[in-house]
């Protein structure tokens, strides 16, 4: 599959990979380059690949309550809510932002490989609910304008924007959407680069005349999913399906802040259950030498294995190798530890995962 803004890619000298049955561009120049560019001034993304689903009707705040460990009752309109659907184990399916536009309407942006899961896991949990579930992904597509720069660039396109504090969202219709979709067209203070940034759901139609838009700024350039990665675990941002995949609870992936038992959810029996008998973390990992860890690579303290890293790549900004994983309790921040990589052996560090 294609998003609506391929044909800009090509343009642009984009280099693509297949990302979940998605032509999804990885690059356009080096994905060291775009990265840097990201840290230090602004970049834009097509991420239109990820899923759009809207939650209508009297009941939907208490559905979504209900379906996430988060309690979106409690929060207030034109709050943007990070948070994971369990299973009924408290294992998390998919990570996830929740957009609250009313009690009555909630909007969700499932990842790429499990929109289809996800919206079945809707519609299957709903009933006793009074809900609408409409899924909008073959309509909607999602930009991400992210960088240090970023505000600059909006005080241009849409200066009203730079009113949102972060994880707020509002109603663009106005600038970028068009009748019929006005409550799922929207600028959202997101982003998955861990720098400031803007993020923005808009309908199919307009989609190119916006990147357009975005990119006319000399400060903005155009960047793949591989920087996106490598910026993501710099910051120690989970991937879903890589970091998690219906083998992790929030506790263990060191999100439990988004677990609000004072509500019931899905999974919050186990959750309850099993919170104290836990016994790895998600850590981050920065390499003492020049090996590069990847996914796979596993851990050793004292001749025992103690981990295993789910993410691991080359981090631009500290110019060394890093990773991500899950580590055994016990092992305190900042203790060196032996990697056994495909090619040999290497030395890191445990670190918190937020690396820069």
């Amino acid at each position: 599959m294609r998003t609506p803004l391929y044909e800009e890619h090509v343009k642009l000298g984009a280099k693509f990979i297949d990302f979940h049955g998605w032509e999804m561009p990885i690059q356009y120049t080096s994905i060291i380059e775009e990265h840097k560019h990201v840290r230090s001034s602004v970049g834009l993304f097509d991420v239109s690949h990820m899923g759009d689903i809207l939650i209508q009707g009297r009941d939907a705040a208490s559905f979504m309550s209900y379906l996430l460990p988060s309690d979106i009752l409690k929060a207030p309109t034109g709050k943007a809510i990070y948070s994971a659907y369990l299973n009924r184990d408290g294992k998390m399916i998919d990570d996830t932002i929740a957009y609250k536009i009313s009690n009555e309407s909630v909007f969700v942006i499932p990842n790429a490989a499990t929109t289809e899961k996800i919206h079945n896991w809707l519609i299957e949990n709903s009933k006793g609910f009074e809900v609408n579930i409409i899924n909008f992904s073959d309509k909607l597509c999602t930009l991400a304008l992210q960088g240090p720069l970023a505000k600059e660039v909006m005080n241009k396109i849409y200066p009203d924007a730079n009113n949102l504090e972060h994880f707020t969202f509002m109603n663009a219709s106005d600038r970028f959407g068009y009748k019929g979709l006005e409550n799922v067209t929207f600028i959202a203070r997101t982003g998955y680069t861990g720098e400031d940034g803007f993020e923005f759901i808009i309908p199919n139609q307009r989609v190119v005349e916006v990147w357009k838009l975005l990119l006319n700024d000399p400060r903005v350039k155009p960047i793949g999913l591989g920087a996106r990665d490598t910026l993501r675990m710099e910051k120690g941002f989970l991937l879903s399906g890589q970091d998690f995949n219906e083998d992790r609870t929030p506790i263990e992936a060191g999100i439990s802040w988004i677990i609000d038992f004072d509500h019931n959810f899905i999974g919050k029996d186990k959750l309850l259950e099993n919170k104290n008998r836990l016994n790895q973390r998600f850590r981050g990992l920065i390499a003492l030498d020049k090996s590069i860890p990847r996914s796979g690579t596993k851990v050793y303290l004292n001749g025992d294995e103690v981990g295993i890293l789910t993410s691991g790549g080359y981090s631009p900004t500290l110019g060394k190798g890093i990773g991500l994983g899950y580590i055994d309790q016990n092992v305190k921040v900042d203790t060196e530890v032996e990697l056994v990589l495909k090619n040999g052996k290497g030395k890191g560090i445990i670190k918190k995962p937020r690396l820069v």
